[in-house]
């Protein structure tokens, strides 16, 4: 898959760009940042990691470096930054299933200090139209921890159905977490399904 651009703010190539967002592959300048929010209580508490570290960040980081999005099989993350002064405020990442490559998983993180001003959604909106529109996938997943309600929102809001509610199926931080499923299918959005 090619990647459209390069960033305004030098030579990094971008994948796609929204009217306030950048999206990058991930350099190993982002590794402190990256684990920074990563690390944060309000993060952790819905991810399947505790106490990231930057060690951690940095292999992710290194994983991620020639990769390119939409491979069967394994996990992309995307770089996410302001347009306007190129700060790092989150990441998406975007799962193609190696058994039927026409469907995706998709996931998104943002540091606490960036939530709650609609980068979140003009983020995931965008994922979402470069998934179907440049990957031309045909059907799209996500999953959230049932108690991450800003989550489960976001993905209502993008035009996602809620397929399922599985309760007390995972098992992390030392206690059962329930989860809700998500959906989304190519037609959909090409309909408008979270336009508002």
């Amino acid at each position: 898959m090619t990647i459209n651009q390069s960033s305004r703010s030098g030579s990094i190539p971008v994948h796609f760009e929204t009217p306030r967002l950048r999206v990058r592959p991930f350099v190993a300048g982002d590794a402190g940042t990256f684990t920074a929010y990563r690390a944060h209580p309000d993060v952790e508490r819905y991810q399947s990691w505790s106490n990231y570290t930057i060690g951690q960040g940095r292999a992710l980081i290194d994983s991620m470096q020639g990769a390119l999005p939409g491979v069967p099989g394994q996990w992309y993350q995307f770089a996410l930054e302001e347009q306007e002064g190129g700060v790092l405020i989150g990441d998406l990442a975007l799962k193609v299933d190696d058994a039927e490559p026409s469907m995706a998983e998709v996931g998104f993180t943002l540091a606490p200090e960036h939530q709650g001003n609609g980068y979140g959604l003009e983020a995931v909106r965008g994922l979402l139209g470069y998934a179907f529109g440049t990957l031309h996938l045909r059907r799209l997943t996500a999953v959230t921890d049932a108690l991450n309600h800003p989550a489960a929102l976001l993905l209502d809001r993008v035009g996602m159905r809620r397929e399922a509610y599985f309760h007390e199926n995972i098992f992390f931080n030392g206690a059962w977490g329930s989860e809700f499923a998500f959906a989304i299918l190519n037609r959909e959005w090409a309909a408008g399904c979270g336009s508002n």
